[in-house]
Formats: structure tokens, C-alpha cells, sequence
């Protein structure tokens, strides 16, 4: 793999950052035609493009979807999981990881600009495209785990792209929607993935296409100039999404238009020349446009790969399944079902979703692979039964049953597994929170008949689960990519011991959190933020309701206590014990209470890791805090300031589950 390029080069000031000035020296030798050239799309063979300057020497800028993978011709490029699936991780090495792998195919493939990963925060449960948002429900989140993700894409010569700057919380009315976001709310609860984006350095940023308070995000001079490239510091470039330029807006704060030169072509060139668009402004664009290209690599190693090339490989493959069984949850595991004996003598198989899963959604977050693992063939190929039959030599058996099947069956099994699944996509919400084809009908059905009973359900997000009383075990694999049935399999039968948590919170019933049409979807295009901070676990534990399964839930095969907290305004510790008969790794999560003065939430995310523990050994976990982790959006003076006062450190499992507390004062 290729050695990491420089990556500090968008993270701190560009008037000591060679990159920059490189960018500075080139743009001076460009005429204004070449600079506007730079600031729209042209050419083709990618999803996005912006055609060479050979005169200069300025590369072709090749851009291409999306968000979890090289999305193209059908089986030359590996589906790896969703963002909100490695989000469940809770990892920063999975993240890592991923946007290494991704990134690398992507230059394999000849683009030299990844469009992802997706950022927005899941505000509406049945937003179609929270599959492909990283951030989950929480904002800290998301600014934790899109750091390594930009690392690793960018560590492969490859620009990143944050998307969709902001607000893009809904795919119901997406173009026309007036998302209205008070100042406080946008600074705390959804800005921040895109803050986190920016110091890890990420070189571009793709603005939504909904208005923020009847303004085109594409054009808004508060979004784009004032809070992302003034406030947050954010040095690359602004490119629209496909088709969501509405102006030669480049004095709004945006920088490139998407796909084509509607507005940003011969239109902006009428600008400068009239005055209305000054030439530092001009300038200032195609600067944070080719001072990435230059902090990548971009300009100096020439990408002759081709888009046609297959890029998948066995390492990769691999990659995608340890993702895959990193990021799944396991939510219930009553009785120890689970782990599955190696020896186990009958498994009943129950589901169309075993045979052929669903394994990701639908639009530009689409990638579709060259296979698919099936839960039931990975089952039968661990215990070496023959393709087409149902017993191994050894008499091991595992009988599949489709969902218009008789289940039956399953009176007679050592143990069962159904399987589930819904989809979403771009363009549209989900219909509802349900698994589809009446599939929550059959997973009752089969628990009528026996009571050991493992579900795992494919979903895009928040889903709900009127039969978890019913059954024994519990996985969610959320959107596991290509690799889903291997993966599935490793954790079933405990080759890999399940350690992922839940990025957002499974609700009791449809609309648990009471959104009214004027918030969501909303009315006359207008959709209101009026519940401010108080959404996903926040509006749980501000009204004291128990979800059927909390934010930042999930289990392992050993279980761990926690004991002897201490906090301060600098630092919380705490111990951590592996209580089980066996190893294993757990996400001890923060969360801190403000002062009441404060009028936050009853609590926020302030700390999460992954804590490996053999059985019976303990450690001491401790998570740092600083000025912002106690700080509030300011109103008055448009910055954070401290909370006073009395702070209380909550410890523990998930946000449904803080036995563990500390007061302090700051």
C-alpha cells in the first residue's frame, strides 16, 4: 500500500503550508478563463469531472461516488459496508481501516476524489439515506469517527469529500425542503462532523441540496462562508451536489458547480468581468481547489489507472468481512445461545434474506459486487457441508427453509436462524420502520414454534422489533456489504466475538419521538427544527421513555462492570472489569449532564473507546475533557463558551444503562 501523503495541509494556517503556496504560485500563471475552468464540471468518464489544463500542467480532476465504495460497473469494485454500519464499530481503527481500503481503490481506479463519506447527523429515523451517514444519531460521534476515515482516504492520494453540507436530513421534497436550523442547534448538533472533517484536513466539502431557512445551501453565505470557511476554518473547496446550483454563487461561499457550467461557466465569467466578482475571490477558489491536489499528490504523481479496472483482490474481500463483523450489534443473547457449537447437530435456516441478502442501499451510496455472501452458504461451507446438500459427512445439518416455507421445522433444530432485512435509498424516506414482506410475521411465527431463536436483520437504520421478547438472540449487521454472510457466520459460531454498539437508538413504535408534520416532513416546504437538542437517545432521557433498544446498546459474549469514577473539569476515570469466563472487548461510553443553567439535554456523548480485557482483568478507562467538551453554543457572541457550575459524569454500557456517576464543578 502506498505510504501516506502530508495531510496537515488543510488543518492549519495556509500561509506556512507549501502546499498552499504551490497553489498561490500556480494560480498567478492562470488566465482568467483557465481559472474559470477549474470552477465547474466538464468532460466525462467519471461521475464528476473537470477536464486537464495542459498548458499548465494541471491533471484532470476525476470524481466519482460515493460514500462506501467505488460505485461503477457491477462487480469490479468491492461493496464494503455502509458508514452508518462501520459507525456502529464505535472504532476508530474501523474507520481507519475503511477509508484506507476505499481510498485505495479509488485510485487504482484512476479518480483522484472520493464523493464521501457522508456526515449528516440522523435526525428523522426514516430518513432514506442514513445508511450512509457515519455520525449516527450523535454529533460527537460522528466528529470522532470522520477523522480516521478522512486519514485513510486521503493517506492513498485521494481527495475526501464531506457530504452533505447541511442539513440534508431528509430525502422527502430533498430540493425544495427549507430545513430551519436555529444557530445554537446547527453549532451543536449538526456541524460537528463537518468541524471534525475539517481538522483531520479534509480537501472538499459538498453542500445539499435543501435550503437552510430559504436559502439554497449551495448559495448561503452563512453555511458556507461564514460558519464553514470562516468559523470552522475550512480551507478546501465547496463543489455542489449533482445539480444543486441555483447562481453563480461563488461570492456565497461556493466554489465548483457540479456536474456541469449552468451557472459557474460563461455566467460567472460575466461577473468578473463586470466586477461583481472580484478577482481574489476568483482566485481564492481555484486556490482551495488546487491546494489539495497538491497536499494528495494530485499534481505531482500522475494516475494513468483506468476506470474499467478491476479492482477487487482477496486482501480486500477479507477487509470487508473483519469490517463487516467489527460493525455488527448483538443485541440480546439470552441463555448464551450464542455462541453456535462447532458441533452442532441441526440449524434450521429460515428467510429468503439467508439465501440472497439484501447487503446495501440504494442511489450514489450503491455499489454492487461480484458476489454477495449468503449467511446460508457460509454456514454450510463452515460446516463443511457439500454445495446442494443439507448434512456434512459427519452428520451435521443445516435445513433452509424460504419465507413462504414451512417452519415447522424448527420444533426439531438445535437452534434457528431467521433473517430479515429492509432497504432504503437516495430520493426518497422509508416508508416505515418495518422489515419488509411481512417479515416480522414470520419471525413471530417461528418463535410460536420454538424459543431458541436467532434473528439478524439487515436495515438502513432505526427499526422496529415487536418480536424481541420472543427470541433468544439478537444481531444487527445494519448494511454489511459484500461480506455479510462470512461475517455473520464468524460471529454465530464465535470466531469473531461481537463488540459493535448501536449508533442510534431502535424505538418502541413509528414516530416514538413525536415529530409533528411541521418538523417532519414538513409543511409547505418548510421543515422545522423546533425540538432544537432534543432528538435520538437526548429526547429519550429528556423525557424518560426506554427505547426497545438504546443509542450506543450492544453485547459480547463476556459481560464487564465498571466501578471506582472519578471526574474532574480535566479528565474522568474509571475501572473496568472482564466479569465473564471469557475475552473480550468493550465500549465504555461518557456522557455528561450540564448544569441545568446550561439548558442542554439530560445527557451527551463525551467519550467512547474500545477496551480489550481477558477474563477476570481489569483496567483503568480514562477520558479527557477540555474547554469545548464543557462548553454551549453562544448565541450573543457566535462562540463557545463554558457551562458553570455543577457538570455530573455518567459511565456505562449505553446510553439507556449509566449506573456509574461523578459530580464536578467548573
Amino acid at each position: 500500500m502506498r505510504s501516506a501523503v502530508l495531510l496537515t495541509a488543510l488543518a492549519g494556517s495556509l500561509a506556512a503550508d507549501p502546499p498552499a503556496q504551490r497553489a498561490a504560485e500556480m494560480v498567478k500563471k492562470m488566465t482568467t478563463d483557465e481559472k474559470i475552468h477549474m470552477l465547474h464540471g466538464s468532460g466525462s468518464g467519471y461521475v464528476g469531472n473537470v477536464e486537464s489544463i495542459p498548458r499548465l500542467g494541471i491533471p484532470a480532476i476525476k470524481m466519482n461516488d460515493g460514500p462506501q465504495g467505488f460505485r461503477g460497473e457491477s462487480g469490479k469494485s468491492t461493496a464494503y459496508p455502509s458508514g452508518l454500519t462501520v459507525a456502529a464499530s464505535f472504532d476508530t481503527a474501523v474507520l481507519g481501516k475503511w477509508g484506507t481500503n476505499m481510498g485505495q481503490e479509488f485510485y487504482d481506479k484512476g479518480a483522484n476524489v472520493q464523493l464521501g463519506p457522508g456526515l449528516c447527523v440522523a435526525r428523522v429515523p426514516r430518513n432514506g439515506r442514513n445508511f450512509e451517514y457515519l455520525s449516527g444519531e450523535d454529533p460527537y460521534l460522528g466528529y470522532v469517527l470522520v477523522q480516521p476515515a478522512i486519514t485513510g482516504i486521503q493517506s492513498q492520494g485521494v481527495i475526501a469529500n464531506a457530504k452533505h453540507y447541511v442539513n440534508n436530513n431528509q430525502e422527502s421534497n430533498r430540493t425544495t425542503i427549507s430545513e430551519n436550523v436555529d444557530e445554537r442547534t446547527q453549532f451543536e448538533m449538526y456541524y460537528p462532523p463537518f468541524e471534525g472533517a475539517v481538522e483531520a484536513g479534509v480537501g472538499s466539502v459538498m453542500c445539499s441540496y435543501n435550503k437552510i431557512r430559504e436559502t439554497w445551501s449551495c448559495e448561503n453565505p452563512e453555511t458556507l462562508q461564514r460558519d464553514l470557511k470562516e468559523r470552522l476554518g475550512f480551507h478546501g473547496w465547496v463543489m455542489s451536489d449533482w445539480g444543486a446550483t441555483h447562481s453563480p454563487s461563488i461570492n456565497a461561499g461556493l466554489d465548483q458547480e457540479m456536474p456541469g457550467s449552468n451557472y459557474m461557466g460563461d455566467a460567472l465569467a460575466k461577473l468578473v468581468a463586470s466586477g461583481n466578482v472580484t478577482m481574489a475571490k476568483l482566485d481564492d477558489s481555484v486556490q482551495r481547489i488546487l491546494t489539495p491536489m497538491y497536499a494528495m499528490g494530485v499534481m505531482d504523481k500522475e494516475n494513468n489507472n483506468s476506470i474499467h479496472n478491476n479492482v477487487t483482490s482477496a486482501a480486500h474481500n477479507e477487509a470487508a468481512r473483519d469490517l463487516s463483523a467489527r460493525s455488527t450489534v448483538l443485541l440480546k443473547n439470552d441463555g448464551g445461545i450464542l455462541p453456535l457449537k462447532n458441533d452442532i447437530k441441526t440449524l434450521a435456516v429460515i428467510g429468503d434474506e439467508c439465501a440472497n441478502p439484501i447487503v446495501h442501499g440504494g442511489g450514489s451510496g450503491q455499489v454492487v459486487p461480484y458476489y454477495a455472501s449468503a449467511p446460508l452458504d457460509a454456514i454450510r461451507a463452515h460446516l463443511n457441508i457439500p454445495a446442494g446438500k443439507n448434512c456434512s459427512t459427519s452428520g451435521q445439518c443445516v435445513h433452509f427453509v424460504p419465507s413462504s416455507g414451512d417452519v415447522g421445522i424448527a420444533a426439531q433444530a438445535d437452534a434457528t436462524l431467521v433473517c430479515g432485512a429492509t432497504t432504503s435509498s437516495e430520493g426518497r424516506d422509508r416508508s416505515d420502520l418495518s422489515l419488509q414482506k411481512n417479515e416480522d410475521t414470520l419471525i413471530a411465527n417461528v418463535a410460536k414454534v420454538t424459543k431458541k431463536v436467532i434473528v439478524s436483520t439487515v436495515t438502513p437504520g432505526a427499526l422496529l422489533t415487536p418480536w424481541r421478547e420472543q427470541i433468544a438472540a439478537y444481531l444487527v449487521p445494519f448494511m454489511p456489504g459484500q461480506e455479510y454472510g462470512n461475517a455473520l457466520t464468524e460471529i454465530l459460531f464465535g470466531i469473531s466475538s461481537p463488540s459493535a454498539r448501536l449508533p442510534l437508538t431502535f424505538p418502541l413504535q413509528e414516530n416514538d419521538e413525536q415529530f409533528t408534520e411541521s418538523q417532519w416532513p414538513g409543511i409547505n416546504l418548510q421543515a422545522n427544527y423546533s425540538e432544537k437538542l432534543n432528538f435520538g437517545y437526548r429526547w429519550y432521557a429528556t423525557h424518560k421513555v426506554k427505547p426497545a433498544f438504546a443509542f450506543g446498546e450492544g453485547m459480547t459474549y463476556t459481560t464487564f462492570s465498571y466501578s471506582a469514577v472519578k471526574a474532574s473539569n480535566s479528565e474522568v476515570s474509571f475501572t473496568v472489569k472482564n466479569t465473564g469466563s471469557v475475552d473480550g472487548v468493550d465500549t465504555p461510553q461518557l456522557y455528561l449532564g450540564f448544569p441545568a443553567e446550561a439548558g442542554e439535554p439530560p445527557i451527551q456523548l463525551k467519550g467512547f473507546s474500545k477496551v480489550s480485557l481477558k477474563a477476570g482483568e481489569s483496567t483503568t478507562v480514562t477520558y479527557k475533557l477540555n474547554a469545548r467538551s464543557l462548553s454551549t453554543w453562544d448565541v450573543a457572541s457566535h462562540s463557545w463558551v463554558q457551562a458553570k457550575g455543577t457538570f455530573t459524569a455518567f459511565v456505562g454500557a449505553n446510553s439507556g444503562s449509566l449506573d456509574l456517576s461523578a459530580t464536578f464543578t467548573n
